[in-house]
């Protein structure tokens, strides 16, 4: 492992836990979501903390990997990018579906959320194919989140 990995893991650690605390801010389990129809396959509640702090965690070693492994101030600039989309893409799921209390609107924002989960997997393929390994499971929990997004819609909708 390089030298600079684990101030890098650290710097990624640190971002990814306030964008964790920001988006657990925007997540309200109040009444109007306890009064939504979930489809029987829904994990229960508790699971969803233990399932992002793993992605998080999974996320910042794969930030910090590819940071070390990435050739020039172009790549590292554009993996900058592409992690920081995603953070915000993130919030704002959270923030139109918990707090904004529209389904609707997050399932078309999670279009470009997942497409940003995916550019980070084919982002850092080429270079750094663990890092690009470690982003998969947020993909294919991004996708699940996806289904349950509409199938929410499909069973309480229309929203607004």
């Amino acid at each position: 492992m390089k030298s600079d990995f684990w101030p890098a893991f650290g710097i990624a650690f640190g971002i990814s836990l306030a964008v964790a605390a920001l988006g657990a801010q925007l997540t309200e389990l109040g009444p109007w979501y306890y009064a939504l129809k979930q489809p029987s396959w829904k994990p229960p509640d508790y699971a969803f903390g233990v399932i992002w702090s793993a992605i998080f965690t999974l996320c910042a070693f794969s930030a910090a990997i590819a940071w070390t492994q990435a050739a020039g101030a172009a790549r590292k600039r554009r993996l900058w990018v592409l992690f920081l989309l995603n953070a915000l893409l993130n919030m704002a799921w959270s923030l139109l579906y918990f707090k904004l209390q529209r389904p609707d609107w997050a399932l078309g924002e999670w279009a470009l959320l997942w497409l940003s989960v995916l550019s980070l997997v084919l982002g850092m393929r080429s270079y750094a194919r663990v890092a690009s390994w470690l982003v998969v499971p947020y993909l294919l929990w991004v996708s699940a989140a996806g289904v349950l997004n509409w199938q929410t819609l499909v069973l309480n909708g229309p929203f607004g």
